[in-house]
């Protein structure tokens, strides 16, 4: 993919962040973004503001005053797929670059992301998806995250992993990858881009991954926070795979298979004894494979997160499984809409799905 040549007034990449009540966290990110290496194509920064009424919106427009390079739009939608779609919308960019307020950058990120689009011909490529903790409890989250027991083998956790993916982080597309895909689905309060990419490679595309693109995610900081994500995420993983009639990865169905079994063999043994045992063989091996997968993880990150790790897992397993069952009776039993539970977002921002 080239770039063509454009007027020295229009950009040649459009940066996006969707937002909402993030007063503590949008300057620093805005600041450091104007800090990043200057790619050779010129660039504008959009910020999609989700209507914040915490100040975020006063602190966004004092910024816009000071930096031609930054423009602020609403969000009346208030969630990141809405964000995104106006932000895109607006965009002038024929490169857009997704990025988010929680996460930290390397100096070279929007470099490294339009050099790896253009040496590829992905139709969207990131870095992988790595998180790093503040606190005990948000680096055993984080520890966890990079886990391929937590998080099933999937390689956009992996920070070595170069090459093809089901998914990636953030995004970095040619715009008109939105006019051939459309933009993203706005019913889906969570991921929405997992959906999207799921959309490109159903209609041939490709999406790349390269450990070039680094960037740092800050993960949940309290365990109620993680489970209350990770049951979203869960919950609104059914919904895509409805609408898709398939998963992109197995690894999607083994939570919710995994907690079914877990309430419904106790259930069965009430008229067939032997099932008591075969509960007791689920619950086993996953104990085991939890306590080798905390003992591996603390190895590498250090043994003071033992204690806490095999919580963190079965956070992210038994949230993400339960929000799975949940999902599959609401859009698929009795085929209701989402409860409000889960269509509020379990962090106040909406700047990550």
């Amino acid at each position: 993919m080239m770039l063509t040549s454009l007027s020295p007034t229009t950009p040649a990449v459009s940066i996006l962040i969707p937002c909402r009540n993030e007063k503590d966290h949008i300057e620093g990110c805005i600041r450091s973004i104007l800090k990043q290496q200057a790619p050779e194509e010129s660039y504008e920064v959009i910020i999609a503001d989700g209507m914040s009424d915490d100040g975020t919106r006063e602190i966004l427009q004092r910024l816009s005053e000071e930096d031609p390079r930054i423009r602020v739009i609403d969000n009346p939608g208030r969630i990141v797929s809405t964000g995104l779609n106006e932000a895109i919308s607006s965009a002038r960019g024929r490169i857009i670059i997704r990025m988010d307020a929680h996460t930290s950058y390397a100096p070279n990120y929007i470099q490294e992301c339009i050099k790896v689009l253009t040496e590829s011909g992905a139709d969207n490529v990131g870095g992988p998806w790595v998180a790093k903790g503040a606190g005990k409890i948000s680096c055993a989250i984080a520890a966890a995250f990079q886990s391929p027991f937590g998080v099933g083998g999937a390689r956009g956790h992996d920070p070595n992993f170069e090459g093809i993916v089901d998914t990636v982080y953030l995004g970095c597309w040619p715009k008109d990858v939105f006019a051939k895909h459309g933009p993203f689905d706005e019913e889906l309060v969570r991921n929405q881009d997992d959906e999207y990419n799921l959309r490109i490679t159903r209609n041939g595309g490709r999406i790349y991954q390269s450990p070039r693109i680094r960037s740092w995610y800050r993960p949940r900081g309290s365990l109620r926070a993680l489970f209350r994500q990770y049951m979203q995420y869960g919950y609104w993983k059914v919904r895509v795979i409805q609408k898709h009639k398939l998963p992109a990865s197995l690894r999607h169905l083994i939570p919710g298979c995994f907690v079914l079994s877990v309430i419904c063999l106790p259930l069965i043994a009430l008229g067939w004894f032997p099932a008591i045992w075969a509960w007791g063989g689920v619950v086993g091996l996953y104990g085991l494979l939890n306590l080798l997968a905390s003992i591996s993880t603390a190895r590498q990150k250090g043994w003071g997160l033992i204690w806490v790790l095999p919580i963190v897992f079965a956070c992210y397993h038994f949230a993400y499984g339960v929000g799975f069952l949940r999902g599959i009776w609401d859009f698929v039993v009795i085929r209701k809409g989402p409860q409000e539970f889960f269509t509020k977002l379990s962090r106040q921002t909406a700047s990550h799905s």
